[in-house]
């Protein structure tokens, strides 16, 4: 921008100067020595020939002046342009020397960048490869750990079967809770039972029974337990019935019917309870009371002196009484125990938990009263 504002002044101040030199020349000579073609009248004086000048003289004066003027116009603007030229051409150089200096290490950054783009490219395009390698093995053990489940689960299925069958198998030869021994009551016979000889009289105001059955079948009524005299073959008796398990003390008239089903082949846990002061009587089955009702012979004794059986009942009908095969138990019984009091809510669960069986009442305790069985019964393990 700075050279041809220069040049365009100088060239206007040159111009400007030259035509109002010339015109004022022009103008005074002109109007002084040429009157329009009219010559003077006066004489001329005598003078100097050489130094007048026609008017054309003047003119061709005037023309090489503007030359001179115009050449000397020009030298200037050429010594003008000549000497911006230089500079520029020097400031250029610089500038040019300048910025060769970072060109070199620009093009090696640059050169460098593109190789670490290009690697990075390529970092990326292995990265690809190797992620869609890693999703297809990812797939493939999926499928294969989908199929190892699998197979996992119907093994576990059949575990759980085996499991089941084996369980069913223990439940029918192993003793519950803790027990050591059964006894054994192989078939439905009058000719089989056991005889319990209680540890202390069976005088009783209150009392508590418990016992483990495993039965095999079930009648109308096969008897569990059975104490009586000669006067009252019925003082205390549990047994069951088809659809339910019955508690009877001082008579049949006084009996507690829970409508319960014990299943067959398996280990059932039965309680009883009763106190003379209410007449409260309760039945217990698993650990659950199934049925409980009051003034059910309220003010009696259970007198002292009777039989003390299990699986049979002794009756009336002759003589020192006799036994009914459709009365008897057949199956297996253990942890047969009796208390001369009532037996706590806490104190029958804990009856028939995991070590029931070393639990022992104190009138009839399993492992430590005498307990005979009798006709094919037998203690079994």
């Amino acid at each position: 921008m700075r050279l041809p504002a220069i040049l365009f002044c100088a060239l206007w101040a040159a111009v400007s100067a030259e035509n109002l030199d010339d015109y004022e020349l022009m103008y005074v000579n002109l109007d002084n020595e040429i009157d329009n073609g009219i010559h003077p009248t006066e004489d001329p004086s005598p003078c100097d020939c050489s130094r007048e000048h026609s008017e054309w003289d003047k003119l061709f004066i005037m023309l090489e002046n503007s030359q001179m003027r115009e050449g000397m116009l020009l030298q200037a603007t050429d010594d003008v342009l000549r000497g911006e030229l230089q500079r520029l051409r020097a400031e250029l150089d610089r500038l040019a020397s300048s910025l060769a200096r970072p060109c070199a290490p620009a093009a090696a950054a640059e050169a460098r960048l593109a190789r670490a783009l290009d690697e990075l490219l390529q970092a990326s395009r292995d990265a690809g490869r190797r992620l869609a390698r890693l999703e297809d093995a990812q797939a493939r053990r999926r499928e294969e750990a989908g199929r190892a489940l699998g197979a996992m689960l119907q093994e576990l299925q059949q575990t759980r079967a085996d499991l089941r069958a084996v369980q069913g198998w223990a439940a029918g030869r192993w003793l519950p809770a803790g027990c050591e021994t059964a006894i054994l009551f192989p078939m439905r016979s009058k000719k089989i039972f056991g005889s319990v000889h209680p540890m202390m009289p069976m005088k009783l105001e209150s009392f508590s029974v418990c016992m483990w059955i495993k039965a095999t079948d079930i009648l109308n009524k096969t008897i569990l337990f059975s104490y009586g005299t000669k006067r009252n073959p019925y003082e205390i008796q549990l047994y069951l019935s088809y659809q339910s398990t019955v508690l009877v003390v001082g008579g049949e008239e006084n009996k507690l019917v829970a409508d319960t089903v014990i299943s067959l082949g398996k280990w059932t846990h039965l309680c009883g309870t009763w106190n003379s002061e209410k007449g409260h009587l309760s039945l217990w089955v698993n650990g659950e009371l199934v049925a409980t009702t009051l003034k059910m012979a309220t003010g009696h004794v259970v007198p002292e002196g009777g039989i003390l059986q299990i699986g049979q009942e002794k009756n009336g009908c002759c003589v020192g009484g006799g036994f009914d095969e459709n009365l008897a138990f057949s199956g297996r019984l253990t942890g047969f125990n009796i208390w001369n009091r009532v037996l706590s809510n806490e104190e029958i669960k804990e009856t028939g938990g995991e070590q029931s069986c070393h639990i022992r009442g104190n009138v009839v305790g399993w492992g430590v009263t005498e307990i005979q069985p009798h006709g094919g019964a037998q203690y079994v393990s």
